[in-house]
């Protein structure tokens, strides 16, 4: 199945479009995940590829899979400089006051008994700092393009919501489930390499988009 959805592939890189609903680590409840679909993933290797970075269960796109252990060191050094651009889009529970700005709210894990875990802002957290750009708006909500400078757990989503103060439509723990999912989707994702073309690649329009109007960007 992951096969026909790959974006890019070369001898130490591989991206595919994960699909919503895929956890990229086994879980806890024993179902599939990434793993699972590791070995139709090879394209003529004996290694298993290796995710590089994490996308949440039900967020879609572009996922960053290393063919080799050099390539994944190096690619992993990259996230963690910054050096990796990536554009997500999003379609948000209302529409925003203004068209475009930066969030800048550093994130911090809490967790209690009645709620389980979940990541919230907080001066004390890790810096978390997004860009984010309104592309439309139809009947109430809008799509949005987030361009992330960090990586944080749930960072998006916590943005989103304490942000700009609107949950992305479908979030189930910042905001409310919706039938189609959440919309929530790793468009684009480009790494620059020393001596070689870049990895870029861009995952095709999400269908489950469309059950909330907006058909295209």
């Amino acid at each position: 199945m992951l096969g026909e959805r790959v974006l890019f592939l070369d001898g130490e890189a591989l991206v595919i479009d994960k699909p919503a609903g895929l956890p990229v680590d086994p879980p806890r409840d024993g179902g599939l995940s990434l793993e699972n679909h590791l070995a139709s993933l090879t394209f003529g290797f004996r290694r298993w590829p290796v995710a590089v970075h994490r996308l949440d269960r039900d967020t879609s796109g572009c996922l960053l899979l290393a063919r080799h252990p050099k390539a994944q060191a190096r690619f992993q050094q990259a996230f963690e400089a910054g050096a990796v651009s990536k554009r997500y889009l999003a379609i948000l529970d209302g529409v925003p006051g203004s068209q475009s700005g930066t969030i800048d709210l550093a994130l911090r894990k809490v967790s209690s008994k009645a709620d389980g875990w979940r990541m919230t802002g907080d001066a004390r957290g890790k810096t978390a700092r997004t860009d984010w750009q309104m592309l439309a708006s139809h009947d109430g909500r809008a799509l949005v393009a987030f361009m992330p400078h960090t990586g944080r757990t749930h960072q998006l989503r916590v943005h989103a919501r304490e942000g700009l103060g609107l949950a992305i439509v479908g979030d189930p723990v910042y905001g409310r489930a919706h039938a189609a999912g959440m919309m929530l989707h790793a468009a684009a994702l480009a790494l620059p390499r020393a001596g070689k073309d870049a990895i870029a690649a861009e995952a095709p329009w999400p269908e489950r988009f469309g059950a909330l109007g907006f058909d295209h960007g």
